[in-house]
C-alpha cells in the first residue's frame, strides 16, 4: 500500500501544480492587463507626443518595464517607444529562429506600423546594445544616434571561449529547467512567497533545482526592488509564465551567432554614440577597445551596477537629450546633470 501512495502522491502534486499554474495565468490576465498595445504580436508601450523619436531596447531577458524609471522622463521632450521582444512580457511567444537580423526586421516592421517617424535615437541595455548597433548598420538612414547602456560587446562572446561556452550552457539549462518548473506552478509559488516576505523556501527550491539558481534569484530580486513597488507583482506574473524562460533560453542560444554577426563589422561612421559603462563592469575592457564611431563619447556610471537605468536613470535621460540636441542642430557635446564625457 505504501508503494501505491509513493506513486500516487507525486502525480497528485504535479496535477495540483499544473492546475495552480493555469488558474494563476488566468488571474494574471485580469489583474495585469498590458499597459500598451499589440503591434505585430509585440507589446508596445508609448509615451510622449512631440520631439525626437526614441526607441528603448531591453536586455536579454528583460521587458519594457526595465525602462520605467527612464521612459517617462524622456517622454517630456520626445516621442518614445519601449517594447517586449517576442516571448517576453506581454508579447506573443517566439516563432521562428532568433538572430539580430530577424529581431531587427520585426522591430523595423513594428515601428513602421506604430507610426513613429524616423530617424530614431536608439537606447540599448546589455544584449539590447548589440541589437541597436546592428539596427543602425541594417537601417542606417533611420538612426540619428545611439545610447549604449552597459552594453554587451561582441568581443565578450566571439570567438567563443571554453569558460563562456560553459557559462552559456549553464544559462540555457537553467532557463529550460525554469520553464519546466513554471509549467508545474513551482516558480509562481516561489515568487508569491518572495512577495510575501519569505525567501527561505524559494531559495531552497532554487538551489535544489539549479545549484546557482539561488544566487540568480537573489540578484534579480535586488534589481527588481529598484522599480516602483506597484510593478513587482507585474514582473512576478511575467516570470511565472513558462514562455519567459523559453524565450530566455532561445536568446541565450542565439548569443554566439549574434556576436558573430556583430564581429563581421558594424562601423557606424560618425553617428553620435554615447557609451554608458557601469563602474568595474566586466565588459569595460571590450568597450574601451572598440572604436565604434568617430563621434563617440564615453561616460562612467560610478554609482551603478549593470542596470544603470535603475541605479542612475538620469545618466540615460541626459545622454538621450544630448543626442536629441545634436539632431536638432546644436553641434556641441554639452552633457547635462551628472553626465560627464571622457571624450
Amino acid at each position: 500500500m505504501s508503494m501505491v501512495w509513493f506513486l500516487i502522491v507525486p502525480i497528485l502534486l504535479a496535477a495540483a501544480g499544473f492546475l495552480y499554474q493555469r488558474l494563476g495565468e488566468r488571474a494574471d490576465v485580469r489583474r495585469f492587463p498590458p499597459p500598451g498595445r499589440k503591434i505585430d504580436s509585440l507589446h508596445v508601450y508609448e509615451l510622449g507626443d512631440s520631439g525626437p523619436s526614441v526607441v528603448f531596447e531591453s536586455g536579454i531577458a528583460a521587458t519594457s518595464i526595465s525602462w520605467r524609471l527612464v521612459q517617462p522622463r524622456v517622454a517630456q521632450f520626445a516621442r518614445t517607444i519601449s517594447y517586449d521582444r517576442a516571448g517576453l512580457g506581454c508579447s506573443d511567444p517566439i516563432r521562428g529562429p532568433r538572430s539580430l537580423t530577424s529581431m531587427n526586421e520585426q522591430l523595423h516592421s513594428m515601428l513602421a506600423r506604430a507610426g513613429l517617424p524616423p530617424p530614431y535615437i536608439l537606447v540599448g541595455h546589455s544584449f539590447g546594445g548589440m541589437l541597436v548597433r546592428h539596427y543602425a548598420a541594417q537601417y542606417p538612414e533611420e538612426v540619428a544616434g545611439i545610447v549604449l547602456v552597459d552594453a554587451l560587446w561582441p568581443g565578450e562572446w566571439y570567438p567563443m571561449t571554453a569558460p563562456n561556452k560553459k557559462m552559456l550552457g549553464r544559462g540555457i539549462t537553467l532557463s529550460r529547467r525554469g520553464a519546466m518548473l513554471a509549467r508545474a506552478g513551482v516558480v509562481r509559488f516561489c515568487l508569491t512567497m518572495v512577495q510575501n516576505g519569505s525567501r527561505f523556501l524559494p531559495r531552497l527550491i532554487a538551489k535544489a533545482s539549479g545549484g546557482s539558481g539561488a544566487s540568480v534569484l537573489d540578484r534579480l530580486a535586488g534589481e527588481i526592488a529598484k522599480l516602483p513597488q506597484e510593478l513587482w507583482p507585474v514582473v512576478a506574473s511575467h516570470w511565472s509564465n513558462p514562455k519567459s524562460f523559453e524565450a530566455m533560453a532561445q536568446h541565450f542560444e542565439c548569443l554566439p551567432l549574434s556576436a558573430e554577426e556583430m564581429a563581421a563589422g558594424s562601423d557606424l561612421g560618425d553617428l553620435p554614440v554615447v557609451v554608458l559603462t557601469a563602474a568595474n563592469a566586466p565588459g569595460a575592457p571590450f568597450a574601451a577597445a572598440e572604436p565604434l564611431s568617430a563621434n563617440r563619447r564615453d561616460v562612467l556610471a560610478a554609482g551603478s551596477g549593470h542596470w544603470i537605468m535603475l541605479d542612475e536613470p538620469e545618466l540615460v535621460v541626459d545622454a538621450v537629450r544630448t543626442i536629441g540636441r545634436l539632431r536638432a542642430g546644436d553641434n556641441s557635446w554639452t552633457l547635462d546633470g551628472n553626465l560627464q564625457s571622457d571624450g
